[in-house]
């Protein structure tokens, strides 16, 4: 078989792995993505997604049917865990649309991952391949060749490992391992009729307290309500399920605000999530193997920007793609070489942004909560790093 017939191959069904296939795909590259799960899908409740993100979506001619199922939120808000003052608002309206090209979107992850099953599935260039645990990457002469746990094999010109937290293709770069925070996630939606009245609609909002949070926002065109549930765990243990529990969490969560206390009577107790990010590394690429996404740059959700920086790094490796033809090596290369920084970034920024709303000492809360609330709820220079990256769409129809 020629190298011209050999697919990139993608490790891993997720948001990042399938918008790599449709990038891929934009620039003329037959993709095969390999995913370990028996279906495409994904599990979670809600995704915020931010301008850059949306971006990326329309890119890829995506941001029609999305819309279809997204929430168009009005204001990021922050309150007292314990007494639901409004600490800080971001205003997500006319203007904030108009500075950064695109709305901000919250929206179901497993309605999102549908819309890019649907468009990779419509697409004669991509091959999506179920039940795939890639054991090993070995790159040859010949290409490189990926074998899963039955020891079927898959060569290809190029892999692109975009399997996640616990990536097997990591290792090729780093004998890392993933970090935990002490602090766990209860996630769940339930239908927006059970929302009691006193619930904003045209919100997301984010209840902070010491070691703890609660964000709380519509999704499914509005018909269902998404919360997650976020606390430190003081009984953390490695290696152990024993932490983290829901009787902790009622502990923890004593003493607040009454429509927090309701939010945690409908929260699904069964799937509690650890944390986890990584420390950023210096190299994702060896020769045409390279990461993308969770793999790369595992992160904290408190940016809610893992899905986003995915997104973004699929459309900059598009690009890449597009320049460097057949050379992925320099491709990669190229690609990471903008990604890198960008990503390392938004990961130590998340990590710093979960000191700051989780303070404890009351000196810290007050100089928090002095300055939020001196934030206009249209000033934008603090997120505009954030939301205003426009490298992902610098090639676009060029």
């Amino acid at each position: 078989m020629g190298n011209q017939e050999k697919e990139i191959l993608v490790i891993g069904g997720g948001i990042g792995g399938l918008a790599t296939a449709l990038g891929a795909a934009e620039v003329g590259q037959k993709t095969m993505v390999l995913e370990s799960a028996p279906q495409f899908g994904e599990i979670g409740a809600g995704i915020q997604m931010g301008p850059n993100a949306m971006a990326v979506l329309d890119r890829f001619g995506l941001a029609d049917e999305i819309e279809k199922y997204a929430v168009f939120p009005k204001r990021l808000v922050l309150k007292d865990v314990y007494t639901a003052k409004e600490l800080s608002v971001l205003d997500l309206g006319d203007e904030f649309k108009a500075k950064y090209g695109y709305p901000y979107i919250v929206l179901h992850r497993s309605d999102l991952h549908r819309v890019l099953l649907e468009a990779c599935e419509k697409n004669p260039s991509i091959t999506l391949v179920n039940n795939q645990f890639v054991e090993t990457v070995v790159e040859s002469e010949n290409g490189v060749t990926v074998t899963n746990s039955n020891g079927e094999q898959f060569t290809g010109k190029a892999v692109i490992g975009a399997d996640g937290l616990r990536s097997k293709t990591r290792k090729y770069f780093s004998d890392d391992q993933p970090i935990c925070s002490h602090y766990v996630a209860y996630r769940g939606t339930i239908h927006i009729s059970e929302i009691s009245s006193d619930a904003n609609m045209d919100d997301v909002i984010m209840w902070i307290g010491p070691n703890l949070h609660v964000v709380q926002y519509p999704v499914r065109r509005g018909e269902l309500y998404n919360q997650v549930v976020v606390f430190k765990s003081n009984n953390y243990k490695e290696d152990s399920d024993d932490w983290g529990t829901p009787e902790e969490m009622d502990q923890v969560f004593e003493g607040c605000h009454p429509l927090v206390e309701t939010a945690l009577s409908f929260i699904q107790r069964q799937i509690r999530w650890p944390m986890y990010d990584r420390e950023p590394i210096a190299n994702w690429t060896k020769g045409n193997i390279t990461l993308l996404g969770d793999a790369a740059h595992p992160m904290l959700q408190y940016l809610a920007q893992g899905g986003c920086q995915a997104l973004e790094d699929a459309s900059y490796l598009a690009d890449m793609l597009k320049e460097h033809g057949e050379n992925f090596h320099q491709a990669f290369l190229a690609y990471q070489e903008e990604r890198i920084p960008r990503t390392a970034r938004v990961q130590r920024s998340a990590r710093t942004w979960g000191g700051i709303i989780h303070a404890t000492d009351p000196i810290s809360i007050l100089l928090r909560n002095t300055l939020l609330e001196k934030k206009e709820a249209k000033e934008f220079e603090m997120i505009d790093w954030l939301y205003g990256y426009k490298k992902h769409l610098e090639k676009v129809n060029s």
